[in-house]
């Protein structure tokens, strides 16, 4: 709610004003939209942090170059003597060793000791082991393969005791945290340098800092007052929670010198706020005290709307500036990775902690820089307004255009995790939204996502949903414009419920059922591409990489009921179209829809179908459930019309992937398609002898093919052979596989889609990526390919 009063309703009412700043004013400046609110936020988040350097600064020591540190480090030669500024302190949790020769050692959980990976620059910690203990040491140059894995226990979710070896089970981890017997200890500290990161040993001097904020009274207080609420419980999408290990109050999730931090920034947007009114009041705009909330424009407001944005720069500290936070040790990155990197908040073993007096990624004026950069980019060319009500009951939207951004079903529960800014945001902007931040944390029994513990089972809590979802969808209807469609975006991956009938998703069931229900019909889809393909969640798994917009108006009052052959019939007719502009793009489409979301978007077209009518008949006149409906669609999906090789290799592949198989089974199936084991084997593209058989994977296909004197060519080994040639020569490699075989294309490109789908099913993350990744670069490999000389054919006439 706030972010959207920050988006529509503070920018147009200062809008085409000068900043107040008194070293911002300047008459030779024009201030268009809203330029002068975003110099004012730069300007007193500028004083935010000069201010707080005065009162924290000492807690963040630079760290200074001496020849001793160089001896050993030629990269350190160039910074002898300087001071460095510390951009971030990489800290590893510690546990007491369950060895009892060593129970008096805090080992470290590492997940790695990897700092840098930017090939010719890596650095990575070493963990020099005495008799008796154990110290971290940074070095630079290609780390020892064991590095990668810090002290965790292979691919096992244990670690390892680095004095005695003895597995420290995650057990034994959760007990030791409930207990608050957890520790951190500091691995490296990471510096700015002239030509990126310097990675550095761990000196007493940053532990000591950063440990002397843990008698601070704002620490005490803060952890139990504002931030004794309890965190999350239950994992919600992508990847546990952290309470399990006594991380159990949002307190918990800071260090001393990080509470420090935040609640200086907090206290110093109050500050801030006071002096902005003076500022304003002083630079011409009325003194009424007309407050924001109650739709003032004068100084008092517009103190307010900056401190909003002030605020806001504070959640993005919050999010850079907790123990979740870990350090992106990728070549194209070497930065703080954020709290939320995925919607939920795991556990983390090494973490990093920013240095928010810096300005480096992270650091307050680059939040407050984000911000800034955001409201000089906000239309300001007519004023808007932001309510919170319960959309189930909500009837203020009559005439309107309406889009919206429904709940994730039973994925998220943005309510349990948004108490993390929560408590920040009401500490600083309560007197200016008393109504708005008026509970201690974020209300949850309303929000309309299927959770069973808030329903006490399942069932209850998927009929909370679909009732309160089919209301929602009838208010919807009722209320919109009728000249203008509804738009409804979605990004819920479908998953398979029952393999042998179909796919089909719980979620995405009883969100359609809702929506049929309500009286709307499905008029369209729109894929677009949303979902950013470095955030964690879809980092080593095919995460959506597109939102899919339901484009619906209320279904006709003569609608009428069709039966299922019917219906069938009318998918078989407008599924294919819809297929092939979705896998080649169209007008208003720029490039294809990826794989990984073609399950997805290919619901709207059959739901449009569905949803058209009161009702789709079975054979015997009950009305075809969603979930038939769905599964229909999908089926469409299964199809496929190839050569009798490839169509072998496809079922085959559906049956045993890359593992081996009987011969008697791969006889049986290459009869049913027209072909044998010994002509599949000629093609190429699998291996037969003893008694077995298995698919030769795209790795093992010959570097130097021909296609024109290769005499049985089946699509399979084209698609092969083009994912061969694009993942060792990119673009330019599948290229001239493509122009080779430009007569099967296509073909390819279809199968590659048919084999995603195929790999997704199975759990096989690493096939399905391979292929998700040539379609996605289907268009720059086409485009390559055109550029191919083509051989021209020689004749009788042509000169020697």
């Amino acid at each position: 709610m706030l972010i959207n009063k920050a988006m529509i309703e503070i920018p147009p009412k200062f809008a085409n004003r000068p900043p107040v700043h008194p070293d911002a004013q300047n008459p030779l400046t024009t201030w268009h939209g809203a330029a002068g609110l975003a110099e004012d936020v730069r300007r007193y988040g500028q004083w935010m942090r000069d201010e707080a350097f005065k009162r924290i600064g000492h807690l963040y020591p630079p760290i200074e170059v001496t020849e001793a540190m160089a001896k050993d480090r030629p990269d350190l030669e160039r910074y002898v003597g300087d001071k460095l500024t510390v951009i971030a302190w990489l800290w590893v949790r510690t546990v007491k060793s369950p060895n009892p020769a060593f129970a008096h050692v805090e080992v470290p959980l590492a997940s790695t000791f990897i700092l840098g990976s930017k090939e010719g620059k890596e650095a990575y910690v070493q963990a020099m082991i005495g008799k008796d203990n154990y110290k971290f040491a940074v070095k630079v140059g290609k780390p020892p393969v064991e590095a990668k894995l810090g002290t965790r226990a292979g691919k096992a979710q244990d670690f390892v005791c680095l004095m005695s070896k003895t597995v420290v089970g995650r057990d034994y981890i959760r007990e030791e945290g409930k207990a608050n017997r957890l520790g951190m200890r500091l691995m490296a500290v990471v510096a700015e340098g002239t030509r990126g990161r310097v990675y550095l040993d761990p000196f007493d001097v940053h532990t000591e800092a950063a440990f002397s904020a843990a008698n601070l009274d704002v620490v005490t207080e803060a952890r139990t007052t504002f931030l004794s609420g309890s965190t999350p419980t239950r994992a919600m999408i992508t990847g546990g929670v952290c309470s399990a290990y006594g991380l159990t109050t949002w307190g918990h999730l800071f260090t001393p010198r990080q509470l420090v931090a935040l609640t200086t920034f907090s206290d110093l947007v109050s500050e801030a706020r006071k002096r902005i009114r003076l500022d304003a009041f002083a630079s011409g705009l009325p003194n009424d005290d007309q407050s924001l909330d109650a739709g003032g424009a004068g100084a008092s407001a517009y103190a307010e709307g900056v401190s909003v944005y002030l605020a806001l720069a504070l959640s993005r500290s919050a999010d850079r500036g907790s123990t979740i936070c870990t350090w992106d040790n990728s070549p194209k990155m070497e930065a703080l990775r954020n709290t939320f990197a995925r919607q939920a908040i795991p556990m983390t073993w090494d973490f990093a902690e920013g240095n928010p007096l810096s300005e480096s990624s992270g650091s307050w004026l680059n939040n407050v820089e984000w911000g800034a950069k955001a409201i000089e980019l906000v239309p300001c060319r007519a004023g808007g307004g932001a309510i919170q009500a319960d959309a189930v009951k909500m009837y203020t939207s009559r005439g309107d255009f309406i889009s919206t951004d429904p709940p994730c079903y039973d994925n998220i529960s943005y309510a349990e995790l948004s108490d993390f800014f929560y408590t920040w945001l009401r500490r600083s902007l309560r007197p200016v939204f008393l109504h708005l931040l008026s509970t201690i944390a974020v209300p949850k029994a309303e929000e309309l996502v299927a959770v069973p513990y808030r329903h006490g089972s399942q069932e209850n809590a998927n009929k909370f949903f679909l009732n309160g979802m089919t209301q929602v969808m009838r208010n919807l209807s009722e209320e919109a414009h009728p000249s203008a469609p509804i738009t409804i975006y979605y990004a819920f991956k479908q998953s398979e419920t029952e393999g042998a009938e179909g796919t089909s998703s719980t979620g995405w069931e009883t969100f359609l059922e809702a929506m049929s229900k309500s009286g709307l019909s499905l008029t369209g889809t729109w894929p677009m591409r949303t979902e950013l393909g470095n955030r964690m969640v879809g980092m080593g798994s095919n995460a959506l990489a597109s939102s899919i917009i339901l484009v619906c108006r209320p279904r006709a009052s003569d609608a009428g009921t069709i039966s299922r052959r019917q219906f069938v019939r009318q998918l078989n007719e407008a599924l294919p179209l819809a297929l092939d502009a979705m896998t080649r793009g169209s007008e208003g489409l720029h490039s294809p829809v990826a794989p990984v979301d073609l399950s997805q978007a290919i619901i709207g077209p059959g739901m449009a179908i569905f949803s058209r009518y009161d009702a789709v008949l079975e054979a015997d006149g009950t009305p075809m459930t969603v979930k038939t409906a769905l599964q229909l669609i999908n089926r469409f999906l299964a199809e496929d019309d190839f050569d009798a090789d490839t169509q072998f290799c496809l079922h085959w592949f559906e049956q045993h992937g890359w593992e081996t198989g009987k011969f008697g089974e791969a006889d049986t199936l290459a009869r049913a398609k027209g072909t044998s084991v010994a002509g599949v084997q000629q093609a190429g593209v699998i291996e037969s002898g003893g008694g077995n058989v298995r698919l030769l994977k795209w790795k093992e296909y010959p570097a130097h093919w021909d296609p024109a004197s290769d005499s049985r060519l089946p699509v399979w080994k084209v698609l092969h052979q083009l994912i061969r040639a694009y993942n060792t020569d990119g673009d330019s490699g599948a290229a001239k596989v493509l122009a080779g075989v430009a007569a099967k294309a296509e073909a390819a490109r279809q199968l590659a889609y048919r084999l995603y789908t195929l790999s997704e099913r199975a759990g096989r993350a690493e096939d399905a990526r391979a292929y998700n990744e040539v379609v996605t670069g289907w268009s720059g490999i086409e485009s390559a390919a055109a550029k191919v000389p083509v051989p021209k054919q020689r004749t009788l006439f042509d000169d020697e």
